[in-house]
């Protein structure tokens, strides 16, 4: 079993930063990526940044320039620094992990976290 716990959610005016923590427990050999999502009130969930172990990113072209993906692979940990907010940032944020839960063969299964609300607002 793999758990992911996130932190970091909140109200923030517009022009405002955050920034979101996600670690990852439990029966884990390795995470082959990390990444975030969100969904906002009747939208579809949407890729917002990824990160690979080997420190590959990719980001959403909506958030290019203003957020952040790192991650500590020592400690299972992403995050995303998300600055100069904007109101149509405002989304329930999912953190998911690429976790390797079996070695031969080699497989992955995806993981996902409760998910934290980001308001952007005035």
């Amino acid at each position: 079993q793999v758990q992911l716990v996130e932190s970091g959610g909140g109200l923030v005016q517009p022009g405002g930063s955050l920034r979101l923590s996600c670690a990852a427990s439990g029966s884990i050999f390795s995470i082959n990526a990390m990444g975030w999502h969100r969904q906002a009130p009747g939208k579809q969930r949407e890729l917002v940044a990824a990160i690979t172990s080997g420190g590959s990113t990719n980001y959403a072209d909506s958030v290019k320039g203003r957020f952040t993906i790192s991650s500590d692979n020592a400690k299972n940990t992403v995050y995303l620094q998300m600055n100069s907010l904007k109101p149509e940032d405002t989304a329930v944020y999912y953190c998911n992990a690429e976790v390797l839960i079996s070695v031969v063969p080699t497989r992955y299964n995806g993981y996902w976290g409760q998910g934290t609300q980001v308001t952007v607002s005035s």
